[in-house]
């Protein structure tokens, strides 16, 4: 009969070992922690709220320099506006710390030689994601001047900021996610579901595909935009079957 040696220090059970009422519990913890850190960051997002509104009225500044204020409709939109801005910016704050929960949360489930690559892929997928979004806040002043002259000359514009600044959240909020494409084909490749060889070898139609993506995920739809989405999603693709091949030898 073995003994367990005695350690001092508790070891987290495998998942064969836990039962439901445990990973309910684990479930729980690492969703007070996500949340904790949310509302955290929505409360220094609130607090830093005219700065930031002064940054993503910038776009709309470079396109309309002489009259880039904003006109609110109603005497709630300054309030809406503000907790709009605090959930966008606590969310953006906290994401390290909810991809981190959500690592522990799947850590048991995962192999020895697979848990070294959560921390990296944790930090990858902050970088892609904040890449994303400065994608498109570079690119959105584009997009409001092909929008602004889509309806020709005789139009002129009064912006409500909410309907302003939901296009531009938007916009880097799905370009940061779809940032995040190369994180999950190589975690595919990573644990078997999808094969280097195979990718490369249906490389024609990821094009089309990812091309497709691009005009779906661009709200603004201008041209340009879905150019500069499209162009890193295929280099991402390649780029994503060169490290499954270097992590799978």
């Amino acid at each position: 009969m073995a003994i367990p040696l005695l350690t001092g220090r508790k070891e987290r059970p495998t998942p064969d070992a836990m039962t439901l009422v445990q990973h309910l519990t684990e479930l729980r913890k690492r969703l007070i922690f996500s949340v904790s850190a949310f509302v955290v960051g929505a409360a220094i997002a609130a607090a830093f709220y005219q700065g930031m509104l002064n940054i993503l009225q910038h776009p709309y500044c470079r396109v309309n320099p002489h009259n880039c204020a904003f006109y609110v409709q109603g005497p709630l939109d300054p309030l809406t506006l503000r907790i709009q801005m605090a959930a966008f910016g606590g969310l953006f704050i906290a994401s390290p710390v909810i991809l981190f929960q959500l690592w522990r949360f799947i850590t048991p489930g995962l192999r020895r030689n697979e848990k070294r690559y959560a921390i990296p892929f944790v930090i990858c997928s902050v970088v892609l994601f904040a890449a994303g979004a400065g994608l498109a806040y570079a690119v959105f002043p584009h997009a409001l001047a092909f929008l602004k002259h889509v309806g020709g000359p005789s139009l002129k514009e009064i912006l409500s900021p909410n309907q302003y600044l939901s296009l531009i959240l938007l916009m880097m909020f799905l370009f940061g996610l779809t940032f995040e494409f190369p994180v999950v084909l190589v975690g595919l490749q990573l644990a078997g579901v999808l094969k280097p060889n195979q990718l490369l070898h249906a490389w024609r139609w990821a094009i089309i595909g990812l091309t497709l993506v691009a005009a779906v995920f661009t709200p603004s739809a201008d041209p340009l935009s879905m150019l500069v989405l499209a162009v890193p999603l295929i280099a991402f693709y390649f780029i994503s079957i060169g490290i499954g091949k270097l992590l799978g030898r």
